[in-house]
């Protein structure tokens, strides 16, 4: 497959807006997507129904860390289709035992619980800590309680979005389960004193990705690691997004705060951009309390998605896409520095991650997204004012350099809009 540079877009054309009238019509309006259909795609490049090529900033919000078709994980994907796709856990499969010991290994734990999306997982995270809390712990029954981070975003369940903090998560969902306590993200001093009694298990992530991009503060996830253990709880880390190679690291939460979850949440990434995978990793100790029957999934498990995990593993354990995220977020950060001032008030940064702040004078993190899709680079505006820059590890210097060099064109045209306008 040929891809072209990147270029200055016409509007939509009329294959675009066939499949647009299509999702209109037919498709739940629960996503207002960019005005791009794409059809396929290699590495950090995507091309829409046009033929149009475009720079893939966002890889499916980490989904896509290796890049779309990685050769790899295609050849897994097909030779796994052609043996075995399915056996539910009625029964064992033998790609199952191998995912779960190298991803225990990777991660440096014993067990693995697998499942699908990184919404289950982290409904299965809350079911085993809460578990965990009444059967070692000694809290008494249905009175277990978990810590959370205001800003966070954990999925879209109606357990997540009762202790989210963002009304367009929340409104007109509930009634909520109860068992949250919400404190502010960064404030270990907080997070201490919500500590009591009943609290099992704090849930953080290290970084907070939906938020913005938001870095903890130097020394908090030790804080927070301290805490538990003095209190005698769990650490969760909430890794989807931020886990497996996204931060230049396996685990941001060893590689930014040089300390270790007793639990470690982990998708996206995972299942290779081809299908959906995720686990929960964590001790015996902790994973011991689970009993035939007590939890399950149809679909997780699946020798398919085993077979992609498995590669997966082991383009993080070779290591050089790690070293690369390193490499490619310090030319990130260099890059982005210097729109500082223009149009650009701040950003925040890890591996190769940003969230950058566009000045809201000059208009929203979605019109920069819209002017940057039609000059051929993908990304996606959250929380209003910002743009989250997440490219696939594999993206070439030169195609980095490029997406933010048309972030810094288009806001060179939003401030001569501004100037035009009075």
């Amino acid at each position: 497959m040929t891809l072209t540079t990147p270029h200055q877009h016409a509007g939509p054309g009329e294959a675009t807006a066939h499949h647009e009238a299509l999702l209109a019509a037919h498709s739940a309006h629960n996503y207002a997507p960019l005005p791009v259909v794409l059809s396929h795609g290699s590495g950090a490049r995507v091309v829409d129904v046009e033929g149009r090529s475009y720079i893939d900033c966002l890889a499916g919000y980490s989904a896509l860390n290796f890049g779309h078709a990685h050769p790899d994980l295609l050849a897994a994907a097909h030779a796994q289709l052609d043996r075995l796709t399915l056996t539910s856990r009625a029964f064992g499969n033998d790609r199952l035992g191998p995912f779960c010991a190298e991803l225990a290994a990777l991660v440096g734990k014993d067990m693995v619980l697998p499942m699908n999306t990184g919404a289950e997982a982290v409904e299965s995270g809350l079911k085993l800590v809460r578990k965990w809390g009444y059967e070692v712990r000694g809290v008494a029954r249905d009175r277990a309680r978990i810590v959370v981070a205001a800003a966070n975003f954990h999925g879209r369940t109606i357990s997540i979005v009762g202790f989210s903090t963002d009304p367009e998560a929340r409104n007109g969902f509930g009634p909520f389960p109860d068992g949250f306590d919400v404190v502010p993200h960064g404030d270990a001093a907080a997070l201490r004193a919500a500590i009591g009694p009943d609290t099992v298990a704090v849930l953080i992530e290290p970084v907070q990705g939906e938020a913005g991009v938001v870095v903890p503060p130097p020394g908090y996830l030790a804080e927070v690691r301290a805490a538990c253990t003095e209190a005698g709880i769990l650490f969760v880390a909430d890794e989807v997004q931020s886990g497996l190679g996204r931060t230049g690291h396996v685990l941001a939460t060893r590689g930014l705060g040089g300390v270790d979850a007793d639990v470690y949440l982990l998708g996206k990434a995972l299942g290779g951009g081809i299908l959906p995978v995720s686990a929960v990793v964590a001790d015996e100790a902790v994973m011991g309390v689970l009993k035939p029957g007590q939890h399950g999934s149809t679909f997780g498990g699946n020798p398919l998605a085993a077979a992609v995990g498995r590669v997966v593993i082991g383009l993080l354990a070779e290591g050089s896409l790690l070293r690369q995220a390193v490499t490619l977020g310090h030319l990130l950060s260099t890059e982005l520095d210097l729109l500082v001032g223009r149009g650009v008030v701040t950003f925040r940064h890890t591996g190769l991650w940003a969230g950058v702040d566009i000045d809201p004078e000059l208009g929203s993190g979605r019109d920069v997204c819209e002017r940057m899709c039609a000059r051929g680079v993908l990304v996606k505006d959250t929380h209003g004012a910002t743009v989250r820059l997440s490219p696939p590890l594999v993206i070439s210097e030169d195609d980095l350099r490029t997406a933010v060099r048309v972030m810094g064109e288009v806001l060179s045209d939003m401030r001569r809009d501004r100037s035009r306008r009075g």
